[in-house]
């Protein structure tokens, strides 16, 4: 919505917006603010009326406010302000002053502003809340998304949601019917993957932002990184990322807390409204990923939002329909990340197992030996048992069969010598024939 007070055809809405961050007390603050209140309102008809019947998510005031002030060394820029405003130049120099941050994108931006100025989440809320209302009336289908961004914390995000339903219910009642609204909060930090689980106890959708996502879980500046990032993308000089991290989302690291984000959320709340917002929507390898683990939707610049069109498309033709994802346990970044984390411990582990093996090895050969050993002590007691008693009945039996032989001889000489010599006549017929 930031953007919002920057239209150069309407210079009265930054002006509302400077008279705000410069006032000294909560007073004077809000009757800047219900300046800018009819410009918001009007914004949001406009849009709800374009979207007739489709979601509308709306992020809060997130930049931090020096960004809406001219740079100290603008002098003729912190003049012309200070006399529109009827204060001292000095006033606003000491203000620019103060609200200085040496690492502003990590400072007093976001949710943190609402934390110390409710009255600019109550002017916002208002504003969009009277729209729907508005538009409702005119018959046009509101479906409302209001979203907290850079939330770091369960207890944080459900105090300002809490402000944000005492607003609507001021405008509402609270026996609404005519239109629902939904609560969310932007994951743009690791903290709120992290935790995601508790948040959701809270939100009613996430939607992560993954260009800060990216800066704070790489350690990399999107504004200054791009002096050295394209020596890590070349692959002839390091080759140490396949992409821009910037411009493609880089699923092993930053995809994987999105991922855990997106688990911890549904276990708390099966019906968490899912999507990302940032460049990384209109990037097709991006939208791919976010398909597979299950995101509901992208969000991306208006000029990237045909790609993101088609390349949504092409997910569920490459990948498959989300009925069929359900059934997969893991997604390419994790599924990679454990074969290699396989391949390490193999490599750390093989040679103990070696040696686990030779040892195995030594004892089975040991075991082997002693078992042979044993048989063959064994097998001779054995074949010594034997031998010595079937010896003795061969030997009768032998003794017994000579015996029986010589009987025969000498009863068959006593014959031949009767028959004088028939015998050989008989035999040598019986060779003839």
């Amino acid at each position: 919505t930031e953007h919002m007070f920057f239209d150069p055809s309407q210079p009265e809405r930054l002006a509302a917006m400077r008279e705000m961050i410069l006032a000294d007390n909560v007073e004077s603050r809000k009757k800047a603010l219900d300046k800018l209140l009819p410009f918001q309102r009007s914004d949001f008809e406009g849009i709800f009326e374009v979207m007739d019947g489709k979601p509308v998510t709306i992020r809060l005031l997130d930049p931090p406010l020096h960004e809406f002030l001219p740079s100290a060394d603008n002098t003729e820029a912190v003049e012309s302000l200070a006399s529109e405003l009827g204060i001292s130049t000095d006033d606003v120099l000491r203000r620019i002053d103060q609200l200085h941050e040496v690492n502003p994108m990590l400072g007093h931006r976001g949710c943190r502003l609402c934390i110390t100025y409710p009255e600019i989440l109550e002017m916002q809320v208002r504003a969009i809340i009277e729209a729907a209302v508005h538009c409702t009336v005119r018959g046009v289908k509101v479906l409302p998304e209001i979203m907290i961004p850079l939330t770091i914390d369960a207890r944080e995000l459900a105090i300002l949601v809490e402000w944000t339903r005492d607003v609507a219910d001021s405008i509402l009642g609270p026996n609404n019917d005519s239109f629902r609204y939904l609560i969310g909060t932007m994951i743009e930090t690791p903290r709120a993957a992290i935790v995601a689980d508790e948040m959701a106890e809270v939100a009613e959708f996430f939607s992560f932002g993954t260009n800060d996502l990216t800066q704070m879980t790489m350690g990399l500046s999107r504004d200054d990184a791009g002096r050295f990032l394209p020596d890590y993308v070349d692959e002839q000089k390091a080759g140490i990322f396949a992409d821009d991290p910037f411009q493609s989302l880089d699923v092993e690291g930053v995809g994987r807390l999105v991922e855990m984000a997106c688990a911890g959320g549904r276990r708390t709340r099966k019906n968490l409204k899912l999507g990302i917002c940032g460049e990384h929507g209109g990037d097709p390898k991006s939208v791919y990923f976010c398909h597979w683990i299950g995101l509901d939707y992208v969000s991306c610049s208006p000029y990237r939002v045909p790609i993101a069109r088609l390349a949504a498309a092409q997910a569920v033709i490459i990948l498959g329909a989300a009925t069929e994802r359900a059934t997969r346990t893991a997604t390419p970044a994790v599924a990679r990340a454990k074969a290699r984390a396989k391949a390490s411990a193999g490599k750390k582990v093989a040679p103990k197992a070696k040696k686990a093996g030779a040892k195995k090895a030594k004892t089975k050969t040991r075991k082997t030996a002693t078992k042979a050993v044993k048989k063959t002590k064994s097998t001779k007691k054995t074949k010594s048992a034997k031998s010595k008693k079937p010896t003795r009945k061969v030997a009768k039996k032998t003794v017994k069969k000579t015996a029986t032989k010589k009987a025969k001889k000498s009863a068959t000489r006593k014959k031949t010598k009767k028959a004088g010599g028939k015998k050989v006549k008989k035999r040598t017929a019986k060779r003839k024939g």
